[in-house]
This record gives structure tokens, C-alpha cells and sequence, in this order.
């Protein structure tokens, strides 16, 4: 059988380590203890301005994040352009078209969809004229930049 004084020694261990936990500076088991309670109220609302600031980072990142793929492949006489996104991108079509323009390609042949979801499928044969000549990474840039250009314009109507 555990003595009294026994588990009078325990209590005091236990109230002290509770005392250093919570930094508190009272001397009594009763002012120890509304520290203990005033501590853990504090770390509640640490946790709850951590969690907000989570989700409130979460939500900015996703969205000033883009929802679009691209994928440019090189074709023997142009590319290969595709333009993917979850959502429907209303006016994006009007600036990955302007793209292609000043890039000076034709656009060949295309297929879009722009229903619940927006996709772009489409074949650009360079300009004869320009003479320039273009690569698959200068279309995906092209194409990356007007996206970007067209997420900003649409976050700010």
C-alpha cells in the first residue's frame, strides 16, 4: 500500500514539472494549476491563428496558382499545341490566339472546347513570311506568358 507521504511526494513532482512546463512562477498548488489552464488556452489559440494561417496560405497559393497545362511538340511543319485546364477560362482562348499571332504562327488546324473545362488542341505552321524561325520552347513561353497575362486580367475584374 502507497503511503500518504508517498503520494504527497508524487503530487508535489508532478505540480512542479507542471509548473516548469507552463512557466509559471506561483508557489501554491492552486495558482499552479490556473496557470496550467491559462497556458493551455494560450497554446488553443496558437493552434487556431497557426490553422488560419494555413488555410488562408493554402487558399492564395491555389489561387495565384495556374490551373493550365501546356504541352508544345515539334511537328515537320510547325507544332503541336495543347492548352488544358479543370475549369472553363472564359477570354483565354482571345489571348493564346493573340500568342500564335505575334509569335507569327498560323494556326492550321484546331479543335476547342470550352464548356465546363477548357481545352485548346491545336496546329500552328510558322509564318513563311516572318522567316524567323521558332522552337516548341518559344510557343510554350509564348503560350505561358499569355495564360499568365489573361489570369492576372481576369483577378482583377
Amino acid at each position: 500500500m502507497v503511503s500518504r507521504e508517498h503520494k504527497r511526494a508524487a503530487l508535489y513532482e508532478k505540480l512542479q514539472l507542471l509548473r516548469s512546463i507552463t512557466n509559471s512562477h506561483a508557489l501554491n498548488q492552486t495558482s499552479i494549476i490556473v496557470d496550467a489552464s491559462k497556458y493551455i488556452e494560450e497554446l488553443k489559440q496558437k493552434v487556431e491563428k497557426l490553422n488560419q494561417d494555413i488555410a488562408n496560405a493554402t487558399s492564395s497559393h491555389d489561387q495565384n496558382q495556374l490551373p493550365v497545362q501546356v504541352t508544345v511538340e515539334t511537328l515537320e511543319k510547325g507544332f503541336l499545341i495543347n492548352v488544358y485546364s479543370e475549369k472553363s477560362c472564359p477570354g483565354l482562348l482571345v489571348s493564346v490566339l493573340e500568342a500564335f499571332e505575334e509569335l507569327g504562327l498560323n494556326v492550321l488546324e484546331a479543335r476547342v472546347s470550352c464548356a465546363e473545362s477548357f481545352r485548346l488542341q491545336a496546329v500552328g505552321g510558322e509564318n513563311e513570311e516572318e522567316g524567323e524561325g521558332i522552337d516548341a520552347h518559344a510557343v510554350k513561353q509564348a503560350v505561358a506568358v499569355a495564360i499568365k497575362s489573361w489570369s492576372e486580367s481576369t483577378e482583377q475584374e
